[in-house]
């Protein structure tokens, strides 16, 4: 399994490039800005990238997904109840003092039973509303290995303050099918380092 991840965009979101070692097919998850760093990795390991993950429709998360698709062909998908949020990205621009991005056009919703893949990798998509309605986590079960969006960070949890968000549907969705996964799954949290599982179920003050 090929995965780079690193930060684009003023507020460092993680975008995630998942590649298969023998096929050379990709997913791009998260590409929110700086889309000329993740394509230079995508040629690197000359990678072809099949598809294009939003977790949510935060403008840090998807900002650049429009940008990536005319460079790749690659489908655009997000869960289907942050359209309305999607929506709203020149109000999301303004929140933070941004250049509203272009309109991005979603080809196909992704909600729990869904799997995306690259080549041989596939991960389950994990529908988990609370940091916004349509918010997802992508769980690549044999490399134990969890996209978590702003789902779960290290000792944090997504905020629920903004339009979409919900502390109880947050809370209902990390007791449910992220602290279901087994403890040494690895953590990619949409900012921030990296975790396990095991550490926030013993160590997350949101989670005790």
């Amino acid at each position: 399994m090929i995965h780079e991840i690193f930060p684009v965009g003023p507020l460092q979101c993680n975008c995630s490039v998942v590649g298969d070692e023998q096929t050379k097919e990709a997913i791009v998850i998260d590409p929110g800005d700086d889309i000329e760093d993740v394509m230079a990795i995508v040629q690197r390991h000359g990678l072809t990238v099949k598809q294009i993950v939003v977790t949510h429709a935060h403008i840090d998360h998807v900002g650049g997904a429009m940008k990536l698709k005319r460079l790749t062909g690659a489908p655009i998908l997000l869960n289907e109840n942050d359209y309305a949020l999607l929506k709203m990205l020149d109000v999301q621009a303004a929140w933070i003092g941004m250049r509203a991005p272009e309109k991005v056009t979603i080809d196909a919703s992704l909600g729990t039973g869904d799997q995306v893949r690259a080549g041989s990798l596939v991960a389950d998509v994990l529908h988990t509303p609370g940091h916004t309605e349509g918010s997802v986590c992508l769980y690549f079960a044999p490399e134990k290995k969890l996209i978590a969006g702003d789902t779960l960070f290290a000792g944090s949890i997504g905020r629920t303050d903004l339009p979409g968000g919900s502390y109880e549907k947050i809370m209902r969705s990390l007791h449910g099918p992220v602290l279901a996964l087994p403890d040494e799954t690895i953590v990619v949290p949409g900012h921030g380092p990296l975790t396990t599982i095991g550490n926030e179920r013993e160590s997350n003050p949101f989670l005790a």
